[in-house]
């Protein structure tokens, strides 16, 4: 039964007691009972239900016209109150002992003051802070699910306050309230409590860096709201006003999910007794209610763009005017971040990733700060960080930061199902090592940041196997008209051989590569070139296994031109690169060669592209009619591979609008044929390509067109609550 209390009667004597409708209080009439007692009786007052629990009986209660009950061992009397007390103890039960005989022989008194105490919040996320919800102290998952939810005030509502709301203890405005969730404590009893008794809400220790909590204070005197719970506050005394009353309070989360935190916050009101002056204070009568701190939710390349941000340095001008034609062909704003913020990165993409947090009373952007800063890191605080713009950053302990660490690693899928599970939000995708002891790793701390959000469970990739080490320089996702309502788009060196094998069947062999490709010191480099060079062909083959490469090149040319590189450099065939960090750096230019001859050792080497392929395939539940394939080439250097010609997969994807780099592939009729290749797969789809040029400005760094800019898009309508994690 609900909020049971044991009290022990006092035969002789009167007692009081404070009943929480609702409740239920019990005593054990037999063992109250004086010498010689065989019987009872009960008296009570109007506003009091009594029952009676007879042992090895399930029915209780009193009968109509019976007086007396007989006296056995374990009999329990039960009463509660259905209605609050107008005055201190106006309702009273008395129970009467009787003999034998059917002779009163005592009678013990209890005096009841009946009050009505009830935290409450809106547990059916309906946006109404309902009374005594059943399920307000649980949560479940789901559209049949229940539960409070709580956002992270990570946002700067005030231009007085220099960091987050969710930073200091204070309430600028109205609009920090509108960030919060309502908690109401409705009370309704007599004008006083009874001397000894006190309300006090109060939150564990554990979650009080996790959960503040605001009551306005004089109301009469001008709206002030006082911080009443959180840090270093864990309990706060409740002003008892007497008659029917509703305390509004304002709660706020602290901090999203975590590692260590699961994201569930719990709330306590407890009526507090004391026996006499000098004793504790002890609970008769506690309520609870349970919040869920909303996550941080990504937002795939497939829904709506509303702003995209690029930064301005010395040589990407030109670059800047084309990202304006494509912006405003797609009818979103550029938002351009200018030296005196970012201090001469270009790399918006590495920096921070949009996503947003979401309540049913409320939702606004969030975006999430990358660990490593190389100039940008002034930029999300000064520039985004405002009303209803959040702000949240993982930060290691140690400074152990590699490429692996920027937000190019960082993508989501669109939503999707696999082996019969549903993800409506996608599946966030990260880069990873092969799985052994070595090689890059985001830092755990984003990591784990990442896993804890629950909505969009993770899939790690192999990314080390690249130079900067980023997954979107092997997979992205463009939107489609069909069921599916996207694309997988994934580099491909196999897709490439295969192309340039066709032109050269055709008889377009000597179609030459990188015209107009500023800033190269390369010779004329055709289609039979690239096909008949050996090592190559070796190193895309380690960077996709299917790259189907003829038996009689690889015969010719890669044995003899490995062994020559061993000779030459005497290494052994073991040798492998040490493991070091790569960063965004010039290269000189596009070799048709690499001097590692790690880049040789064909049959230690892993699966890279198609590795990720099955594994993305498996994990969003996508078939080969899902995938497209772009042709790609990529060389080695240490181990480490870079894109031969610009890699045409980090596209800035706005809508049906896409900014591809330009390749720079063999002209054929005046065309490029790999811009034309790719033409023709992503057209029918109603996408309308537009290449760019990015050659000086991001591919001569290691970056392409997504490296160098990022977007704002306008978040899922589907409620994160009810995913099935």
């Amino acid at each position: 039964m609900p909020g049971e209390r044991t009290l022990r009667l006092q035969p002789g004597s009167r007692i009081y007691a404070l009943c929480v409708l609702g409740t239920h209080i019990a005593t054990d009439v037999y063992g109250a009972a004086p010498a010689g007692a065989v019987a009872f009786g009960v008296k009570h007052t109007e506003g009091v239900n009594v029952e009676v629990a007879f042992p090895g009986r399930a029915e209780s209660g009193l009968l109509p016209g019976v007086s007396h009950w007989p006296l056995n061992e374990g009999t329990v009397l039960r009463f509660s109150m259905s209605r609050a007390s107008v005055e201190v103890n106006d309702n009273k039960v008395i129970v009467i002992f009787y003999t034998e005989g059917g002779q009163p022989i005592d009678q013990a008194r209890v005096f009841l003051t009946g009050i009505g105490i009830s935290l409450d919040v809106d547990a059916d996320r309906d946006g109404v802070v309902e009374k005594n919800n059943p399920n307000k102290a649980s949560w479940t998952w789901g559209p049949e699910g229940h539960g409070a939810i709580l956002l992270v005030t990570c946002d700067r509502d005030s231009p007085l306050s220099p960091a987050p709301d969710c930073d200091d203890e204070r309430v600028f405005s109205k609009e920090d309230l509108l960030d919060m969730s309502r908690m109401v404590l409705r009370m309704e009893g007599p004008q006083h409590l009874p001397r000894g008794y006190e309300i006090v809400l109060y939150i564990h220790i554990s979650d009080a860096d996790k959960v503040g909590v605001f009551h306005m204070q004089n109301p009469f005197f001008g709206q002030h709201y006082v911080h009443v719970l959180g840090r270093r506050k864990l309990c706060h005394i409740v002003q008892y006003t007497g008659g029917a009353a509703e305390l509004e309070f304002f709660v706020e989360g602290l901090q999203f999910p975590d590692e260590s935190f699961p994201g569930l916050i719990s709330i306590h009101v407890s009526l507090l007794e004391t026996l006499a002056e000098g004793i504790p204070l002890s609970p008769i009568f506690t309520d609870t209610v349970v919040f869920r701190v909303a996550p941080w939710i990504m937002m795939p390349n497939t829904l709506a763009p509303e702003n995209v941000f690029v930064c301005s340095v010395k040589d990407n001008y030109l670059y800047i005017k084309e990202i304006k034609n494509l912006v405003n062909k797609a009818g979103c704003d550029l938002k351009v971040c200018f030296g005196y913020i970012n201090r001469g990165d270009r790399w918006m993409q590495d920096e921070i990733e949009f996503g947003y947090t979401q309540a049913p009373h409320k939702s606004f952007a969030v975006v999430l700060d990358s660990p490593q800063d190389t100039g940008l890191e002034q930029f999300p605080i000064k520039e985004l960080l405002g009303p209803d713009f959040g702000y949240v950053r993982r930060e290691p302990l140690f400074k152990a930061i590699s490429s692996l660490d920027s937000f190019g690693n960082l993508e989501v899928s669109p939503p999707v199902t696999a082996a019969g599970k549903e993800y409506p939000l996608g599946r966030i995708l990260i880069g990873s090592s092969f799985p052994t002891p070595a090689g890059r790793r985001m830092t755990r701390v984003v990591r784990d940041f990442l896993f804890a959000q629950q909505v969009q469970a993770p899939v790690e990739l192999f990314s080390d196997w690249l130079a900067m080490g980023h997954v979107n320089e092997f997979v992205t996702f463009v939107p489609s008209p069909d069921a599916k309502q996207f694309r997988m788009l994934m580099a491909s060196p196999a897709a490439c051989y295969k192309l340039f094998r066709q032109k050269q069947k055709e008889g377009l062999g000597e179609a030459t590569m990188f015209k107009g490709y500023s800033g190269t010191d390369t010779k004329r480099v055709t289609i039979n070139k690239v096909l008949s060079n050996g090592i190559m062909m070796q190193q895309n083959q380690y960077v996709q296994v299917t790259a189907h490469i003829s038996e009689n090149q690889y015969r010719d040319n890669g044995p003899r031109a490995a062994q020559l590189s061993r000779e030459k450099l005497h290494l052994g065939k073991n040798h492998s690169p040490s493991d070091e960090t790569m960063s965004r750096r010039p290269f000189s230019g596009t070799l048709l060669a690499c001097s590692s001859p790690w880049s040789l050792l064909l049959p230690s080497l892993q699966r890279c592209i198609d590795w990720n392929r099955d594994i993305l395939k498996k994990e969003l539940g996508l078939t080969e009619e899902d995938i497209i394939d772009l042709p790609a080439l990529f060389k080695l250097d240490k181990g480490k591979a870079m894109p031969y010609f610009p890699n045409m997969v980090p596209m800035l994807i706005l809508s049906k609008e896409l900014g591809i780099p330009k390749p720079f592939g063999p002209l054929v009729g005046g065309e490029c044929c790999l811009e034309h290749h790719v033409r023709s797969l992503l057209e029918p789809l109603g996408l309308r390509c537009r290449f760019l040029e990015d050659i000086s400005s991001y591919h001569g760094r290691l970056g392409e067109v997504h490296c160098g800019t990022n977007v704002h898009r306008r978040p899922f309508t589907f409620r994160w609550w009810h995913v099935m994690p």
